[in-house]
C-alpha cells in the first residue's frame, strides 16, 4: 500500500515507523516545516515536502496526523485524490473529511507518544471508522497488521474514549508534575516515588481502579487531609486541586 503521511509529530513518527516495519510503503511525508518533514522521511525512505500541491494524487492512503484544528484545511487540499483519507484524531468527526473527499476514515491510536521513546504498536488500541464498509475493511486489514487491539468505534464513542484518556493519562501525568514540584521545593528527588507510581499503575491492570483506591480520603482521615491542606497554604492552586480530588474520591465511595 502506497501511503502519504501528512504530519511529522509524535503520532505521525511512531505510526510511520510501525507501518514501514510491516512492509507498507510510506512514499511522502508532509509538514509545513520542511526540516521536520525531511527528518522523518529520511528514517523511512520517503520524500519530505512542505508544499501540499506536491502531494502524490494517486496514493492508496492519506493519513492526516496533525493538530485537530488544522485537519479540515489540509483535507480540502486532498479533494481530488483517489485514495482513502483518514485522520488520527480522537475527537474530530469523520464528517470533517467526508465533506471534502469521497473515501474517508479514522485511524486513531490510543496511546501517549513521545518521539524519543519507542513503543510497541502491537499492544496499542487502534480505533477505526469509515464512511462505508469497503473503506472500513481496508482500515481493519491495515490496523490488524500493526496492532492486536483493533476497535471499530463511531465518532461519539471515540470522543468518550478520548475524554477518559485525558483523565487517565494527561491529568495523571500532570499530577506527577505537581508531585515533582512539591518534592523539589523540599529537597527531595522524584526518583523516590517512582516505585509507588509503578505499583499504582500495575494494580489497575487486574482490578477496577475504585477497588484499589488508597490514601487519606478513602480512609476519611480528616486529620491528615487538613494537615496536607495546611502545608499547601502558600500554593493555593495546589490546595484547590488537593481539595477537589479528595472530595471526588469521597463521592465515588458513597
Amino acid at each position: 500500500m502506497k501511503i502519504v503521511l501528512l504530519g511529522s509529530g509524535n503520532v505521525a513518527t511512531h505510526l510511520a515507523k510501525a507501518l514501514k516495519a510491516k512492509g507498507e510503503d510510506v512514499i511522502q511525508v508532509y509538514s509545513p516545516n520542511l526540516n521536520h518533514a525531511k527528518s522523518l522521511a529520511v528514517t523511512i525512505g520517503a520524500e519530505g515536502l512542505n508544499d501540499l500541491t506536491e502531494i502524490e494524487r494517486n496514493a492508496d492512503l492519506y493519513i492526516i496526523s496533525i493538530k485537530d484544528d488544522a485537519i479540515e484545511s489540509v483535507a480540502k487540499s486532498l479533494k481530488n485524490v483517489t485514495g482513502l483519507v483518514v485522520h488520527t484524531s480522537g475527537t474530530t468527526d469523520i464528517r470533517i473529511l467526508s465533506s471534502q473527499v469521497k473515501r474517508a476514515g479514522v485511524f486513531y491510536p490510543l496511546q501517549t507518544f513521545s518521539k524519543g521513546k519507542e513503543v510497541s504498536f502491537e499492544n496499542i488500541p487502534l480505533c477505526i471508522e469509515a464512511n462505508d464498509e469497503s473503506q472500513l475493511s481496508i482500515l481493519n486489514t491495515l490496523a490488524a497488521k500493526i496492532s492486536h487491539r483493533v476497535y471499530e468505534l463511531d465518532g461519539e464513542k471515540r470522543k468518550v474514549l478520548h475524554l477518559a484518556a485525558v483523565f487517565a493519562c494527561n491529568f495523571a501525568n500532570h499530577l506527577y508534575t505537581l508531585a515533582n514540584k512539591i518534592l523539589n521545593q523540599n529537597g527531595l528527588d522524584f526518583e523516590i516515588i517512582k516505585p509507588l507510581i509503578a505499583e499504582t499503575a500495575d494494580k489497575v491492570m487486574n482490578n477496577l481502579p475504585e477497588n484499589v483506591q488508597t490514601g487519606p480520603a478513602v480512609r476519611a482521615d480528616e486529620n491528615t487531609l487538613n494537615k496536607h491542606l495546611s502545608m499547601l497554604t502558600d500554593m493555593p492552586e495546589l490546595q484547590n486541586i488537593y481539595q477537589t480530588l479528595s472530595d471526588s474520591i469521597k463521592l465515588t465511595l458513597k
